[in-house]
């Protein structure tokens, strides 16, 4: 898993814009002077880290700059990165193999399985959560899990097509139906099945929405509470998936997914070369929720568990 992770985040690395470049001409200075901090604060708004862990920031860096006017642009750097540690401390959570998620009960087995553990993927239309259904689909059944994905993105005919293609690809189990099918239906039949086959995990693949549109809301909580039905555990995780970039403008989508569904964590998509994923730090220090996974490319290989520190040198960039 680590050496997975160890890549996602040398990709990361290797794809620097001058947004970091710029991080770290400054942390190279001698002195820091009020020009540097003003560049600092740019940057920190640049990165989509939002307005309030920016002031946080660029204010203890003017205190201690007050307090030691010679201070060096290395101490700043360090600055920068305990804040923004600080501001994120919780926000990485790993699925647990043998607590959560329990033990395998082995493919036609039901006498004998384990509850299967839900993921439901919502979002914003092209936020990336077809591919990362598959993404993660093949993350777990690398670590040993039998894994079922759901369909329920009945409204694009192209979003069934493309997750078919993962399916062969990665050889997961699928259940889909037609298009314009409720999907709480393809959710309530993928959770079944799940359990007559016992398999260990259920990934939900939702259709886009735009988050103030009242009705396609209400089909997501039909969803969850059908397949409540199977067992009130279900589903134990929804997780909102997020395109890193559309920066600080997620925070208010993931707050009205979040009052309407109850969010249990994010994945955060394409942070790559053109994107440093900032709005990770707004959204959590507004509505406290974790971050599971973060992907930077299309591939199925690319996507690994967050990791709070590894996030933040490769945001900021200090050496």
């Amino acid at each position: 898993m680590f050496g997975l992770f160890s890549k996602i985040y040398a990709q990361v690395e290797s794809t620097k814009n001058k947004l970091t470049a710029t991080f770290k001409s400054i942390f190279q200075r001698e002195k820091l002077d009020q020009s540097s901090i003003d560049q600092i604060e740019a940057l920190l708004y640049s990165a989509d880290i939002g307005v309030e862990t920016t002031e946080k920031v660029i204010a203890a860096i003017k205190v201690a700059h007050k307090n030691n006017p010679q201070m060096q642009g290395q101490e700043v750097g360090v600055i920068c990165e305990n804040m923004l540690r600080d501001v994120l401390r919780g926000a990485d959570r790993f699925l647990e193999i043998n607590g959560e998620w329990g033990r395998d009960a082995g493919e036609g087995n039901p006498q004998t399985q384990a509850v299967p553990l839900v993921i439901g993927l919502v979002g914003v239309n092209g936020s990336g959560k077809t591919t990362t259904a598959a993404k993660l689909a093949g993350f777990f059944a690398k670590n040993g899990k039998s894994v079922i994905i759901g369909a329920c993105d009945t409204f694009r005919a192209a979003a069934n097509e493309q997750i078919k293609v993962w399916a062969q690809r990665l050889h997961f189990d699928l259940v889909e139906s037609q298009r314009g099918a409720d999907p709480a239906s393809v959710a309530f039949d993928t959770c079944q099945a799940a359990v007559g086959r016992g398999k260990s995990v259920v990934i939900l693949d939702t259709a886009g929405r735009i988050h103030n549109k009242s009705n396609l809301m209400a089909e997501l909580v039909k969803l969850k509470r059908v397949i409540g039905k199977i067992n009130p555990a279900f589903p134990q995780h929804l997780w909102l998936v997020v395109d890193a970039h559309l920066g600080t403008n997620t925070i208010t989508s993931a707050k009205k997914f979040h009052e309407e569904l109850g969010l249990t964590g994010m994945v955060m998509t394409k942070v790559d070369g053109t994107s440093r994923g900032g709005a990770i730090v707004g959204i959590y220090e507004k509505l406290g929720i974790p971050v599971y996974f973060i992907g930077t490319g299309e591939g199925h290989a690319d996507l690994a568990p967050f990791v709070v520190d590894e996030y933040v040198h490769g945001l900021v960039g200090r050496t």
